[in-house]
């Protein structure tokens, strides 16, 4: 039994001019058509939605945080329920993240060794302990498709010695990892580190390459770095992951970093941007990022975009919206999430379009110069 047997990846077009491609990614809970962003579910829900708005807005996978769901609801008790899938009633796929990024956060209450970290809740004080083995247990319980490594990111700005420490120990972790990982229903991707030196990228993407997985992720960005750099790493280590396979960039999601991780080669995102947006009233639009809570917008009987088809600008004005956020009703948040969801599925559904015409590079240069110009 392998991999192969539940999970498979077919690249369906690429683009001649740049590193985008279409795909079909093959999941025990159902297939995904690539490129696609992963609406965040951090605490086993996308904050402020249902199911039924989450996949009405266009989802096809979703993904989890094994270190809240370790450290609130607890793994055992989602395990009982039939993990995620059960405790969520969802029945879409599902994707969890290590716990690393979380871990490492905390830098005053954690403590990184070889074996693994020790660290602190921040809510309570209890001491808990995570390797890599744990961290492949707690994933297992909670049994989501695509599950992560324990990595270890290296925060930016850091020095030279500093990321080849980090890179050390996850390269290390990777194997354990894959030493205590046996279940081949779960997808258990490597992710690549290396903080902003180019040859620790490259020295991480080829060392990861050497295991057989189902997908391959590249950690470490949008950790405060410049945008430039980002997209940097990014277009340098994404050629360098098994063409065959998905390539996942961990953490993205504007509209823009969207446009430029398709044309680099990635086929994976997530990020928590369009529901936190949501809730402090910002809206994603084609022409730029909108505040509803702004006057111009008090008697505005438009929808929030026009080329929109979300329930919300189906549905409601942008005056109304206004009005709900403005007396802290919370439908206003859950309208304006709905939307932004909405938004990038639309955007990366465009750009797969595209691709498969074979119009990617003309309609992405479009839609740059069109969100730059008003960003």
């Amino acid at each position: 039994m392998s991999y192969s047997d539940f999970f498979n990846f077919e690249i369906i077009k690429t683009d001649n001019n740049t590193n985008a491609r279409a795909g079909l990614f093959k999941t025990p809970h159902g297939a995904i058509e690539t490129p696609i962003f992963m609406p965040v579910g951090t605490n086993s829900a996308v904050k402020m939605l249902t199911n039924d708005q989450v996949l009405s807005a266009g989802a096809q996978i979703i993904l989890a945080n094994s270190y809240h769901m370790y450290l609130r609801a607890g793994t055992e008790l989602i395990k009982k329920a039939g993990g995620l899938h059960g405790w969520m009633n969802f029945n879409k796929p599902i994707l969890t993240d290590s716990g690393g990024f979380q871990v490492f956060s905390l830098s005053k209450l954690r403590k990184i060794t070889d074996d693994g970290v020790f660290f602190q809740d921040p809510k309570n004080g209890s001491k808990h302990f995570i390797s890599p083995e744990i961290s492949m247990k707690i994933q297992e319980d909670l049994g989501a498709d695509i599950i992560m490594a324990f990595d270890e990111c290296a925060p930016y700005p850091c020095s030279y010695e500093q990321a080849r420490k980090a890179l050390d120990k996850t390269k290390a972790w990777l194997e354990r990892c894959f030493m205590a990982h046996k279940n081949y229903n779960q997808a258990l991707f490597p992710i690549v580190q290396g903080a902003f030196f180019d040859d620790l990228r490259k020295e991480s993407a080829e060392f990861v390459s050497k295991f057989d997985s189902a997908g391959y992720a590249i950690g470490g960005v949008s950790v405060g770095e410049p945008t430039d750099i980002k997209n940097h790493i990014t277009e340098i280590t994404a050629p360098l992951l098994p063409f065959n396979k998905p390539r996942y960039l961990m953490g993205v999601g504007t509209p823009i970093d969207l446009i430029n991780g398709i044309k680099y080669g990635i086929d994976m995102f997530d990020c928590v941007l369009p529901t936190r947006n949501a809730r402090h009233g910002t809206f994603f639009t084609y022409e730029g990022n909108k505040i509803i809570k702004n006057k111009q917008y008090e008697q505005d009987f438009t929808p929030l975009d026009e080329k929109c088809n979300c329930y919300a600008c189906k549905n409601h004005t942008k005056a109304y919206i206004r009005h709900l956020y403005k007396t802290q009703e919370s439908t206003a948040a859950t309208l304006l999430s709905i939307h932004n969801i909405h938004f990038l599925l639309n955007l990366v559904k465009d750009l797969r379009n595209s691709i498969i015409e074979g119009t990617f590079e003309e309609y992405s240069n479009k839609l740059l110069n069109d969100f730059k110009k008003n960003d």
